[in-house]
């Protein structure tokens, strides 16, 4: 098990002693493999792997990708608790949200059954060195839901370095923040071997429908159709972005003639010389690096517990 205490505004350290106390009446050994930080989380998750028949992450969308970093593309399945505040990897697989005991159930039952094959998105993404050193790092990241790198991700980083207010509060900030001097991004896109360039306002590569707790960015995406869905959108001022940009929560967003979903493989993602810049990547609401970045979907790299 992999618990984050401050998932939900605090209901993960209850909801972590909840199911450390119903798994541990079950016939199964458990590990609490819980870190300092995730990146200990991780360590601790990716040393024992050899040992789990199953790994269990407790909390939010930043849990769930921590989950999905440790096992995919190895035979051991995850399975979710989800208590956190947005939960979109759970929403999209049908899951049981804010319910410890009947996530535990589905949990315990999976164990005796196939695990669900999904698809995952495979990324190389670069790694700035420290200031004055002039090396970088390529790592790679996996990711399950939405993998992000236009305004809605510019409005991600702005609002986790914000303070105030708590909550839902620090992205409408940041939206505000990020419109009073909004320019589009340029963006070189190669999708399966196809070049484009341009100016534009977002780009996400989406393996399910949703993210940002419950953006529909992709609203026909799928979890196991081995394909992801590449969601443009083109340039555009403030004033289309701010009439846009709400849409996205219903998915109406795809039928403007200012979005293109493009269904791919494999896709390149690089900033244009000569334009604004993008903004650092994030994938799940988590931040990744910055461009360039490599994604390739990988079919059932990813096993699920509990999902039927």
């Amino acid at each position: 098990m992999l618990v984050n205490p401050a998932a939900g505004h605090g209901r993960g350290a209850l909801a972590g002693r909840e199911a450390l106390s119903a798994l541990g009446g079950s016939e199964h050994e458990i590990l609490d493999l819980t870190g300092s930080d995730a990146d200990d989380a991780l360590r601790r998750a990716r040393k024992a792997m050899w040992e789990l028949d199953a790994l269990v992450a407790v909390g939010g969308d930043g849990m769930a990708h921590l989950g999905v970093n440790a096992v995919a593309g190895t035979t051991v399945p995850l399975g979710l608790v989800p208590v956190g505040s947005g939960n979109d990897l759970a929403r999209n697989l049908g899951l049981a949200v804010h319910d410890v005991s009947r996530a535990v159930a589905d949990l315990l039952a999976g164990l005796h059954t196939e695990p669900r094959h999904l698809d995952a998105i495979a990324t190389q993404v670069h790694q700035p060195g420290e200031p004055g050193d002039d090396t970088d790092d390529t790592t790679l990241e996996w990711t399950a839901c939405v993998l992000s790198a236009g305004f809605d991700a510019a409005v991600n980083d702005r609002a986790n370095h914000y303070r105030w207010p708590r909550g839902g509060g620090r992205y409408v900030r940041g939206v505000l923040g990020e419109l009073a001097g909004f320019r589009p991004y340029g963006y070189r896109i190669t999708i399966d071997g196809v070049v484009r360039e341009l100016p534009a306002t977002l780009v996400a590569l989406a393996n399910a429908t949703s993210f940002g707790g419950g953006m529909r960015i992709a609203p026909d995406a799928q979890l196991d159709d081995g394909l992801m869905d590449v969601v443009i959108g083109h340039a555009m001022g403030r004033g289309a972005l701010l009439r846009l940009f709400p849409q996205v929560y219903s998915g109406r967003h795809v039928g403007s003639a200012r979005v293109d979903v493009i269904r791919a493989r494999e896709v390149i993602l690089e900033a244009l010389p000569g334009r604004r810049p993008p903004p650092p990547v994030y994938a799940d609401g988590e931040l990744l690096g910055r461009l360039p970045i490599r994604a390739r979907l990988r079919p059932g790299a990813l096993q699920l517990l509990g999902t039927g």
